[in-house]
Order: C-alpha cells, then structure tokens, then sequence
C-alpha cells in the first residue's frame, strides 16, 4: 500500500492507495501518518456484511451502501484508480469505469489560509452518450467526535437564520431547488465537535462554490460513521469526448473552533477574489438611491442627492433601479437597458460625468438576467425567456428569467451592458437578481451567467460588480470569482440585521459586505433605531447610506457624517484581516478584526440587560499577546442617563485608555461599560 497525506497547519487528509482503490484513513486535525498499518489490517468481519469488506473510497463502487461520488441511472460504476499525482500542496486522482468509459479526476489542494479546495471532473471516453443523475464535488468521511451541525435558512429580508441540530442517526439533507442559493446563504454548513465553541474544539466547514441549485447531504452508516456529500443538485448528459467540471468544495478544518474554520473560510474565499487593480483598495463609502426616490428619477434630483452623498462623505453612488426605458415601475422595461429619455434626455453620460465631477465614483444598478413582458425585448425575442413549450410562464414581481444557455441571449446581454460601459464612465454595476428560477435553467443557466461575467471582467477589469439578488439570495464564493461585495439584505433594520451579518461572515469576509444606514422607521420591519446604533452596526462592513441625507435634521446629518469619518479612519483594520467572534455575558454579541497587534473590537447590546451592571468580557483571542492597551473609542446608540452607575474607570478608559496584561484580558476579561439596548460598544486594542 501507499500512503497519500496532504496537511494544511492545522488538519490533515489520509489516502491510502491499496491496488485499485484509493481509501479514506482520515480527515481531521493534523497527523502524522507515517508509518500507518493497512487499513485491511484494522478492520475485522462485521456481522451480516459482505463476505470481501468494502471500506469507503473516494469514489465507492460495487457493495458500497452509502452515498456515491457519481450515480448513473441502471449503472453500476466500478471504478479503478489509474493514477495518484501528488505534488507540494495538492493531490490528483485520477479514476476510470471500464465498461461506461467514464474518467473521473479529482484535485485535492490546499488554500491561503489553511483550508482545502476538493474538486471532480468527469469525462466520457466511452462511445455514446451518458446521463449524469449526479456528481459529486466531494465524498468526506466526517471525524469522529463531531456533535452537532450549524446551517442557515431564510427568505426575503431574512437571511443567515442559524439553526443547530445534532448530527443525524440517519441523513440530513438540505438542497435547493430555485436556481439560485437563496436567502439561506450559500451552499454551506459547519459541523462541530462536542465541546467546540467560538475558540476551541474540533469544527469542520464547508461550502460549495456554486451560485445555483446545490445537494448537502450528512449521512450515517451502520458502523457509526458520518459522510458528507456536496455538489450541484443538476443533472447532465456527457456527449463521447466531452468534459464537466463540478464546483469546487471550499473544506475548513480547525481545532480552534468556530474562529478557526471561520478564518480558513474567510482565506479560501479571499483566494478566489479577483480585485480590480490585483489587490483590494479601501473599500469605498456608498450612498445608493434606491430608498431615497425608488422609481421617481430625474436628473436634477439625483444629482442634488450625490451633492448630499459628498457632504456626508461618500465615496461611490449608485443610481438604482429606474432609470431606463418604461421604467416608472416594476412592470416595464427589464431587457431594455438604454437610459429613460423622458429621466435622462442626454442619456447617463451627462449624470456620471456630473458625478465624477463632485468626487464620486458612477455606479449603476442592472438586472440583466431579467425580461419583463412588457418590454421591446420580450415583444422581439419572447422565446428567449426560461419556459416549459406549451405550460404558463409565473411572473414574480412582474419579471420572468432570461435562459443565458442560449449564445444569441448572452450575445445580447454583452452588447448591451458593453455600450453602457464604453460610453458612461461607470466604476461599478449593482448586479440584481429578484425572483427564482420557475422554470429552473439548471446547469447551463448559472454557466451562462458566469461566461457573461468573465467577458465582462475582461473587458472592463476596472469596474466592480455587486451581486445582489432580492438582497441575500445569491451569496456564495462561484459567483465570488467575478464579483466584490455581496448585497446582504434589503432590511436594513439594524436589529435584524446583527444577526443577518453575523450568518454571512460566517462564509465571507467583512469587506464583500454591503452594510449600509437606512431609514428610520426601517422599511423592511417598520421599527425605530437611533442613527448611531444604526452606523454602529454597520460600521465593520463596506459602510453605505440607502437614504437621503438632505432630508436628516441637521444635527443628525453631521452624525452619519462623524460615523463615515471614523469609518473610513478605521477601516484598515476592519477588512482583509484576521476575524474573531464570540457571546458575552447577559446577551452580549462581539466581533474583534485586526492582526496580532492591533484589533478593534465592536461590543453589541440588542436586548435591555437583565444583569445590574455588566460582566468583564473575556477576549481569548488576546492570550499570550503580552500587556494590551484598550481605549474606548464611541458608544454607538443608546447612552446610559447620568444615574446608571457608570464606573471611575470608563474616563480613563475612553480618554487616555487603560493597559491590561493580555492573559487577564483572556481569561478574567475587559471592563465593559454600561449598554443599554440597541447600542454598540468600539474599542481600540493595542499590544
């Protein structure tokens, strides 16, 4: 036998290769797997199984009960392993059945940030024509000792809702079926180990890099053991000749829990960025239209609205949904991507310049993978749309869904977006996407969607995009390959949106999230938050204001523009750097980004507090970081009146700052001070 082990610093993944097959021996924390006895060797006769053992492979075949790495419909795929390629940093594999001519290769490597990338390829070197039911991007075995599963569910205005469960005695499975991720979150799940929390314990996350339908199965066999498949839920027809290549599985492992797969994720998905200039610059203030004026546009109006954008202290505006052809509503004008002459008589020219004029960047809001019946589009091209011959076409919100399988569709939607670009100088496309799939478009459809994207980037590598779709539906690290923000909600109510944020940076980090001030009553939930609590929770993403700030009282429109500032004074440490999380006492929420010597630390309060006065939070991320000088920089909403009791120390501690020896911060905890509900504690932390 020969052992294959690929170890990231602080996991490893155990292959060994026994004539044919290619086993699993372990996924899990670091090992060191020199010297290991057969797998044969360890495993006795079980009662009531087959007579010639079967252990798990990476691709199981004859006498394997539990899930497969490719199902062919009245097949059974007896797969040979012809080749193992192994190289610093990445396994190849390379499989084939001898009687379909299917060739399977699977890549396993390893990511910036200590986390793997497991992908599968299939072909078909047989004579005819094979239907694909499924393929996996990845068949896992599960460490022993996991406990319990984290996945996210929700819908419009209420995205990442995390549930916990234990794992199955059966199966668990989640798949969509929308055409798109949807308001869950992407493809993913974390598994954690019995005593796993935020800072230790054996956690495992995964999430596939795929913006459409997707299959997450946790499964458990006879023997106790736990398996993991993922991949996209469609199915597919492999002509003689041809390739198909399954997303990549994104696989964190960690022993420093919940944080330490959270950054490995964060690492995977930061390896797939493709920044404008090759490397991030500080993330740019927004301030987008769409709440300010919704459909009610003219030109006059929206610039003096980016006049107000520049006094608060933005950096980019986006003029949102409204501004082409029909469109007074959203009955008309999807498809029909030329400026409202009755809006815009010179065309958006004139605006962007106006714009860029006052020091902001142009952006501009499109749905291009959608058609509204009433437009010229779907008059000329009706067959364009996603349809069953012969069935109704459902609407949602008046809307129906280009099929970006065909080329003259794709064609079309280039040229368009390709004349908005070469004649307006737009920085950024807000690229929205309201309802789901019904008709699905399946696989060709997302494939569309991602060819339409690279010839995009390619021919304007300096324009960003935003990927939003009815706000959180379509987040997820396929399309993260082309885009750089992620519209996270359309409820912007700041209360909802703690926990909507936490969920997403679960997966992704801070700076592809789009968090912004909105209204006060929030659109979505009607309900009432101060501004500061507002600015406060938006302040670790990429800021931006949905609302116009011309309308604020004036003391409040000097406040949003205090909060931009020290934004924009602080953001350095908020993105691209290392994440932690964790609760504190009495319903405390926390997030601290930064590096090993510098952090800022945000200190959230939702609910009253039911304690008399608050509890030191612990801060285990700061162990062994030596003495650590803390300094409170802003409570963000509700202040404490003169009476609360507020500590001697909290002078000290928001003037010159207070220094602390690390290991106490650790373990014994940081004074807090008091914080009333709706309220968001910013502290500076230095070694």
């Amino acid at each position: 036998m020969t052992i294959f082990a690929l170890h990231s610093p602080e996991a490893s993944l155990v292959l060994e290769r026994a004539g044919d097959t290619l086993l699993w021996r372990h996924l899990g924390q670091r090992v060191d797997a020199a010297g290991l006895p057969p797998l044969a060797s360890t495993r006795g006769a079980a009662t009531f199984s087959l007579d010639e053992d079967v252990p798990f492979a990476t691709a199981p075949g004859l006498g394997w009960f539990g899930p497969l790495a490719v199902s062919v419909a009245g097949r059974v795929l007896r797969w040979a392993v012809t080749d193992v390629a192994a190289k610093p940093g990445s396994l190849r594999v390379t499989l084939n059945d001898a009687d379909t001519g299917l060739l399977l290769e699977q890549i396993l490597r390893l990511l910036p940030g200590g986390g793997f990338e497991i992908s599968a390829t299939l072909g078909n070197d047989g004579p005819v024509p094979i239907t694909i039911d499924h393929l996996a991007s990845a068949l896992l075995p599960l460490p022993a000792g996991l406990h319990r599963m984290l996945s996210w569910r929700g819908r419009h205005a209420a995205e990442f809702v995390e549930c916990v469960e234990p794992l199955p005695a059966h199966q668990w499975r989640r798949e969509t079926r929308r055409g798109l991720p949807g308001h869950g979150g992407p493809p993913g799940l974390y598994l954690l180990g019995q005593q796993a929390g935020w800072d230790q314990g054996l956690v495992l996350a995964a999430q596939l890099a795929w913006s459409g339908d997707a299959a997450l199965a946790v499964e458990r066999d006879d023997e106790g053991r736990h398996f993991l498949s993922v991949g996209a839920a469609d199915g597919f027809t492999l002509e003689p000749g041809e390739r198909h290549a399954a997303p990549p599985l994104l696989l964190a492992v960690s022993g420093q829990g919940r944080n330490g797969a959270m950054q490995q994720m964060h690492g995977a998905v930061r390896a797939r960025l493709d920044w404008p200039s090759g490397e991030m610059r500080p993330r740019p203030v927004h301030l987008n239209s769409w709440e300010a004026f919704y459909f009610r546009h003219d030109e006059a109006r929206i610039l003096e609205l980016a006049r107000a954008a520049v006094a608060i202290g933005a950096e980019r505006f986006i003029l949102d949904d409204g501004w082409f052809r029909g469109r007074d509503h959203d009955r008309a004008g999807l498809g029909d991507w030329t400026a409202d002459k009755h809006k815009y008589p010179d065309g958006l020219k004139p605006l962007a310049e106006g714009v860029n004029a006052l020091g902001l960047e142009f952006g501009l809001w499109v749905e291009p993978e959608m058609v509204n019946p009433d437009s010229d589009l779907y008059r000329a091209h009706p067959d364009w749309a996603l349809h069953v011959p012969g069935a109704p076409q459902p609407t949602a919100r008046n809307q129906l869904v280009l099929n970006l399988s065909l080329p003259q569709v794709e064609n079309y939607l280039f040229a368009a977006l390709d004349t908005l670009l070469s004649e307006v100088p737009i920085a950024y496309l807000k690229w929205d996407h309201n309802r789901d799939l019904a008709p699905a478009g399946g696989l060709g459809q997302v494939q569309g969607l991602y060819r339409l994207l690279a010839r995009l980037r390619a021919a304007y590598p300096h324009v960003e995009i935003e990927s939003c779709a009815g706000g959180g539906g379509r987040i997820d690290a396929g399309i993260a390959a082309f885009t750089h923000r992620f519209w996270t909600s359309d409820n912007l109510d700041a209360v909802s949106r703690v926990t909507i944020q936490r969920g997403f940076q679960a997966f992704f980090p801070p700076e592809l999230m789009g968090a912004h001030v909105g209204a006060s009553p929030a659109h979505a939930t009607g309900r009432r938050q101060s501004l500061g609590f507002r600015a406060g929770v938006a302040l670790p993403g990429n800021f931006g204001v949905e609302m116009d700030p011309a309308k604020l009282p004036e003391p409040e429109r000097a406040e949003l523009a205090s909060w931009i500032a020290f934004h924009k004074q602080w953001r350095h440490l908020l993105h691209g750097q290392q994440l932690v999380m964790g609760e504190g006492p009495d319903g405390l929420l926390w997030q601290a980004s930064g590096e090993d010597r510098e952090w800022l630390l945000l200190v959230t309060r939702i609910a009253p507090p039911q304690d008399r006065r608050p509890q030191p939070l612990a801060l285990p991320f700061l162990a062994g970081a030596g003495p650590v000088h803390a300094r409170l920089l802003a409570r963000a909403g509700s202040t404490p009146h003169r009476g609360f009791g507020e500590p001697a120390l909290l002078d000290t501690l928001s003037g010159d700052g207070v220094t602390f020896p690390a290991d106490w911060l650790a373990h014994a905890g940081l004074p807090l001070p008091p914080l009333l509900a709706e309220s968001v504690a910013v502290i500076h932390l230095k070694a």
